[in-house]
């Protein structure tokens, strides 16, 4: 980059880009578990599926609340040379690392509702509501504040937009990008 610029993608965003294909792999996962009788019966599989969902749901919004809230707060203004990234490129990027491993979850979810029918589906789908419910409370506070949260592309990595290579965040105002507060699309 030119002077010294970063290329920077949403915080949110990073976020959000695995709520819907676990959501999804999930739901088919337990709808493929809901049609086969299992080792255990549907009845248990599933209402263990549904203890499990929330579980993973509450997991998966409340892990490394703590760092992102002590990122946030540490974070610098942009500078003018930096690039944002735009909500799809960081969606298609992430979803690409991730492909074989969310293959594999719903790999295992179909599988596993020959023994646990619907249990390990309803997990990863709560997985990806946990992602979900995370990006809104993160939009929330960009909202309360007024600005919005990027980490440098090439911090993001195995860890996520809040793993140990990201060191701090950077803002910018609340109409700059193409993604509202919380990762969704802006309308």
């Amino acid at each position: 980059m030119a002077r010294g610029g970063q290329a920077l993608a949403r915080v949110a965003v990073a976020v959000r880009a695995g709520a819907a294909p676990l959501w999804w792999s999930g739901i088919l996962g337990a709808g493929v578990g809901a049609l086969v009788p299992g080792l255990t019966g549907r009845r248990i599989g599933l209402l263990a599926g549904a203890a499990l969902f929330l579980v993973a749901a509450a997991v998966a919004a409340l892990t490394r609340r703590g760092r992102y809230v002590r990122l946030a707060d540490a974070a610098g203004r942009a500078a003018r040379a930096d690039v944002l990234q735009d909500r799809a490129v960081t969606v298609r990027v992430w979803r690409r690392a991730r492909r074989w491993w969310l293959l594999l979850a719903f790999a295992v979810a179909v599988g596993s509702s020959f023994l646990v029918p619907g249990a390990v589906g309803l997990l990863v789908a709560g997985l990806g509501a946990g992602l979900w419910l995370k990006a809104s409370w993160l939009g929330r506070r960009e909202g309360a504040g007024d600005l919005l949260l990027w980490v440098p592309v090439d911090r993001l990595g195995a860890g996520g937009p809040a793993g140990p290579r990201v060191t701090a965040y950077r803002t910018t105002g609340i109409a700059a990008g193409d993604a509202a507060p919380g990762g969704a699309r802006r309308r």
